[in-house]
């Protein structure tokens, strides 16, 4: 398995595509950074406006952390796309190639090959988070320094403190993995019925963008079934950037992302071992 496995990682990092997604996270954070030094106090300061009438802010409001959390909040959109780019192509790829046939010619199950390429996604998507928190948050306080962190939501004002700050962006790189590694649950499900990896990623991002949608819409209906759908889960991430941080909604959220990652792996076996490789 661990052979098979390091043969996995090989196919997925000589491909181009994969070095592209690690290029379009650190292109992205680089360009929002260079914007954030040239006119960020000037948005900050707009987004404060209702604050600065009441209190005094002062110090380096404009520092690593609140560049790094607006970065997270961007590309944590985005990085769903990237994860299904690999994902997507896992047994896609191998069928488009025709392949398939020659890899269960080894002693491996079915069910064992789902898994390391799962695996594989998996080491990839925590891989790519790892080079995001490299670049959205290290860069970033190499850039701005460090201080007293300001998160401005919609609704509060919140405050963290510096020495409050760096264990909340570890436990929401962890959270921001456990979401991915959902979207690249799903997108290896759906690899499985399809012959091209094209199939697949644009159908992940297409099911992503509509529940997230479906997620947004304050309507009756919608807030019925929200609470089942994933995407409004991956968000959790913020909680842990509250005064005090929901633990109770973060760990149920938590739990629905392992659901339904353990649910599209599951489903996965099921279909691939029942599917006819032969015609």
């Amino acid at each position: 398995m661990i052979k098979l496995l390091r043969i996995e990682l090989y196919k997925i990092f000589r491909r181009p595509r994969t070095y592209i997604s690690f290029g379009i996270v650190t292109a992205t954070a680089f360009i929002f950074q260079l914007a954030m030094g040239a006119g960020g106090r000037e948005f900050i300061e707009f987004g404060m406006q209702d604050v600065s009438e009441q209190f005094n802010v002062q110090g380096n409001i404009i520092n690593g952390y609140l560049v790094a959390y607006l970065i997270l909040q961007s590309l944590l959109i985005q990085i769903p796309l990237l994860v299904a780019l690999v994902a997507g192509d896992t047994l896609a790829g191998e069928a488009n190639l025709g392949t398939l046939r020659l890899i269960l010619t080894r002693p491996i199950t079915r069910t064992q090959l789902v898994l390391i390429k799962f695996f594989a996604s998996v080491i990839y998507t925590v891989l790519l988070i790892t080079w995001l928190a490299a670049i959205a948050l290290f860069l970033s306080l190499f850039m701005f320094g460090d201080g007293d962190m300001i998160n401005l939501k919609s609704d509060a004002f919140v405050l963290i403190l510096k020495h409050d700050v760096i264990w909340r962006y570890v436990c929401s790189f962890g959270f921001a993995t456990l979401a991915m590694t959902t979207i690249a649950a799903l997108s290896m499900f759906l690899s499985a019925f399809a012959d091209n990896s094209i199939g697949p990623i644009i159908s992940t991002m297409g099911i992503v963008v509509v529940l997230t949608i479906l997620s947004n819409l304050e309507l009756p209906l919608f807030n019925a079934i929200n609470p089942y759908l994933f995407t409004a889960h991956m968000v959790g991430w913020k909680g842990f950037f509250d005064a005090v941080p929901p633990y109770s909604a973060i760990g149920h959220s938590a739990l629905v992302l392992v659901a339904y990652t353990l649910a599209f792996v599951g489903g996965t076996i099921y279909y691939f071992n029942r599917k006819d490789i032969n015609s």
